[in-house]
């Protein structure tokens, strides 16, 4: 097996045992990327004279026999929108193609302080607004199993880089499901932490009360111990929740006996492909084989929390986005007479047709009279749906629903239809409303050789019950040992 195929873990059992060295590593995905990069186009800023350095030196750490972090050495990928210290930082936008961060956000010293290797910055929608990362400024990625089909969005980047194996593992953003959406289309593990898990100080802000930062990796061992270094209370994040740290490997228990699993009617009607439904049925019946309680459950939020979702997001995302005006940083157009024309012609000329959309619509609903009759209502329907939720998890342990209505789509073709684009949304907008932890794990194919994905669900700071209930699934249909990528098709 090649040194990309193998999972973190893999790889740090190697360097234990001094099979390999870092610079090994290092090269091996370096040169994966020079290979596949020209196929799936995942990365808008690769690092590789700083990724060779780096392994370098912790090789010499490890010969001197100095004291390295158990992560030490092993590479990663970071989605384009959180801060990196000298490094480009440009959310796929030309709006900010050429920001070069002056500080790292808090996610990016928790990588640091392990000496991770970052491999680059990853390909992604436009300020993470988008299902399909085909509204990148720079570039449409591709989905490795298919070139023909999207890899999911925003964090689409992050999840074909993983899928492809030229990154063991990235970081993603999650707004509506930006991180759980493109692990479904792609094969891969994904989890949206619970809001304020993992601290959002130096990621650009696309709706600050949903947006969360989130591990997507081979496996969800890998995925245990992602969370374990970027989770944590952080005093430059007023959102930051302050609870105990936990080592999260230590609940992946391989069991599953007694587990009550809520499967929501409402997720599984209208809308679900038949082949997706078949797939997410004989995942029921697998958890039942293996001792888990499961049963059919009424969760009444699927009819409007997507409206719900797109309002508030709209709203924040006018609010966050009025900084970009060209004065301060960021594009400046060069034509303009007077101040009006440069802040009209910057913001014109530096977004793309989808920013502009939602920035129009969020600052519609949040002016003079309308208000209270969009987003006011929104928040308040907000309150439902959590209460909502609450309400089921006071039977149930987690929820189980697909991740995504259907498996990945061709690039192109829900790209010109914004409502379309929007549903693709529907099945994990609502845990973002409600703040919860939310993972995607692949549960096979259909007949197309396209991954389906399994999103479960579950209450407040309950990753290590979501991160168990993930890892005893994928013990007992082992999806990376049957399938990978095949990189079919191509764009003409």
């Amino acid at each position: 097996m090649e040194l990309t195929e193998l999972t973190v873990h893999e790889l740090q059992e190697m360097l234990y045992k001094k099979e390999i060295t870092v610079t090994d590593i290092t090269k091996a995905y370096l040169n994966r990327i020079d290979e596949k990069e020209k196929d799936v186009d995942a990365f808008v800023t690769i690092l590789e004279d700083s990724a060779i350095e780096q392994a370098k030196k912790i090789d010499e750490k490890i010969e001197k026999g100095e004291k390295l972090s158990n992560l030490a050495g092993i590479p990663i990928g970071i989605k384009d929108i959180i801060c990196t210290k000298g490094v480009r930082t440009t959310c796929s936008s030309r709006m900010l193609e050429n920001f070069i961060a002056p500080y790292d956000a808090t996610v990016m010293e928790k990588i640091n302080a392990e000496e991770m290797i970052n491999l680059g910055k990853l390909n992604m929608d436009e300020f993470a607004m988008g299902s399909s990362t085909e509204y990148s400024y720079f570039k449409t990625t591709k989905n490795p199993w298919n070139l023909n089909k999207v890899p999911g969005g925003s964090s689409g980047g992050s999840a074909a880089a993983v899928a492809a194996n030229m990154v063991p593992w990235a970081l993603g953003t999650d707004t509506g499901g930006s991180i759980r959406q493109p692990a479904s289309l792609c094969g891969i593990v994904g989890l949206k932490p619970t809001y304020g898990l993992v601290s959002r100080y130096g990621v650009v802000a696309y709706a600050s009360s949903l947006d969360q930062v989130g591990p997507m990796t081979k496996d969800v061992r890998d995925c245990a111990m992602l969370l374990n270094v970027i989770a944590g209370h952080d005093p430059k994040d007023s959102t930051s929740a302050d609870i105990e740290e936990k080592d999260y490997t230590k609940a992946l228990k391989n069991d599953v006996k007694g587990l009550k699993i809520g499967v929501p009617k409402e997720f599984f009607g209208e809308g679900i492909n038949e082949e997706v439904k078949k797939k997410l049925e004989e995942a029921i019946e697998k958890y039942k084989e293996l001792g888990a309680e499961v049963e059919e459950c009424s969760l009444d939020v699927a009819n409007y929390a997507l409206a719900t979702y797109y309002i508030i997001a709209w709203a924040e995302s006018s609010s966050n986005l009025g900084r970009f005006d060209g004065i301060r940083y960021g594009y400046r157009t060069k034509n303009f007479t007077n101040l009006k024309e440069l802040y009209r012609n910057s913001r014109a000329e530096g977004f793309g047709t989808e920013v502009k959309r939602r920035i129009i619509l969020g600052t519609y609903v949040l002016s003079s009279g309308y208000y209270d009759a969009y987003y006011k209502k929104a928040q308040q329907v907000r309150t439902l749906v959590m209460n909502e939720f609450n309400k089921a998890f006071e039977k149930y342990d987690i929820l189980l629903t697909p991740t995504s209505p259907t498996v990945a789509f061709d690039i192109g073709s829900k790209s010109t239809n914004p409502l379309e684009m929007y549903l693709a949304d529907i099945c994990t907008v609502s845990v973002n409303i409600a703040g919860l932890p939310g993972i995607s794990i692949p549960v096979g194919l259909n007949s197309e050789g396209m991954p389906v994905g399994m999103q479960l669900i579950g209450k407040r700071f309950s990753e290590e019950t979501l991160l168990n209930a993930a890892y005893t699934f994928e013990q007992a249909v082992k999806f990376r040992e049957k399938y990978k990528p095949e990189f079919k098709g191509g764009v003409n």
